[in-house]
């Protein structure tokens, strides 16, 4: 089976599935590191060539590192790496050209590379009035050779936008997009069309929610097994709640049978349709979900599927705001269970 690729910008192509590296940061449980490599190797074997990571992914940057520096020439130039930068909010108001050099310089040392492939920037609050410069500084850096593509990581349309008119070069956007959350399909999107930005998106199973593991069962409560279930719970119940989720996970179940595959993969593929939208994120643990993450390229969703999908998702409430606009209220029910200061961690 191919996997599907897709170029960012000319000369860019990284495969439509991209392999995530929160699970694999030091608080989500112990890593073996031996596991680890080898899944990654396997990944890549699969033709699913391209991976996300973060400065604040406890961890992970030195794990891929270690994993490229071990592949022969040939197969390192097939590999592209994703990081973000995401400096802690504590610093964001007295944050300096010197700092931005200093994570991206980490960043290049932990990976082995002599340039970064995309820095996806993040900035947790727009009333600190930094954001712009500081991303110009990320362009001054791709200047001197040490990123190649600079992209952002949750900013909304208008503050894209802002960075866009600044002259900052960005390429793609990694966002919340899923069958449960379409807020970039509003103002984000309408900028993509305008700018031939691309989306990288995460949240296309919901931490695990879309899957064969959730359906017919009783509604959960806190304490939930870990702060991905506890983010994307509220955002079924912001969505609909139990009942509809219910009803939207058997409409995917009887997708899935008819196509030979799962929940999750029908729920990914309906995002990989969607406009603008360049590949999907699947934060994975270990190679268990290999084979059905490469079925996610062996269909596509037909005329009667997207009839399915369209009369659920009819009864879906909208979510509040652009993108992350929920979760950019650090005292609501999103918000609170982040976390804002990892980047020394």
């Amino acid at each position: 089976m191919t996997v599907e690729t897709i170029e960012l910008r000319p000369g860019y192509r990284i495969a439509r599935l991209i392999k995530g590296g929160w699970q694999l940061a030091g608080g989500h449980g112990p890593v073996e590191t031996s596991t680890a490599l080898a899944d990654m190797a396997a990944y890549v074997d699969a033709g699913l060539t391209t991976f996300d990571c973060a400065d604040i992914y406890t961890g992970v940057e030195d794990l891929i590192g270690a994993f490229r520096r071990a592949l022969p020439a040939e197969q390192k130039a097939r590999i592209k790496v994703h990081t973000k930068f995401v400096p802690d909010l504590e610093i964001l108001g007295r944050i300096t050209r010197a700092h931005v050099t200093r994570i991206i310089d980490r960043s290049l040392q932990r990976l082995g590379q002599e340039r970064l492939d995309l820095v996806q920037f993040h900035w947790w609050d727009y009333d600190i009035m930094n954001a712009v410069r500081t991303a110009l500084w990320l362009r001054d850096l791709q200047a001197a050779g040490k990123i190649d593509l600079i992209g952002g990581t949750n900013f909304d349309a208008a503050h894209t936008e802002a960075m866009i008119a600044a002259g900052v070069p960005i390429a793609s956007m990694q966002v919340q997009y899923s069958l449960l959350d379409d807020r970039p399909a509003r103002a984000m999107s309408a900028l993509c069309a305008r700018g031939g930005m691309k989306l990288l998106c995460y949240g296309t199973v919901a931490g695990g929610f879309l899957s064969e593991r959730w359906l017919g069962q009783p509604e959960p409560h806190e304490p939930l097994g870990n702060r991905s279930l506890t983010k994307y719970k509220l955002i079924i119940e912001d969505a609909g709640g139990w009942d509809w989720f219910q009803a939207l996970l058997r409409v995917l179940q009887r997708i899935g049978a008819r196509h030979g595959c799962s929940i999750g993969t029908v729920a990914s593929r309906y995002v990989l349709g969607l406009p603008h939208v360049a590949a999907v994120i699947v934060g994975v643990r270990s190679r268990a979900h290999l084979a059905e993450h490469v079925g996610l390229f062996g269909f596509t969703l037909d005329a009667e599927d997207n009839n399915a999908l369209a009369e659920i998702l009819a009864q879906r409430h909208a979510l509040a705001g652009d993108v992350y606009t929920l979760e950019r209220d650090r005292g609501g029910r999103h918000g609170r269970i982040m976390k804002y200061n990892l980047g020394d961690a």
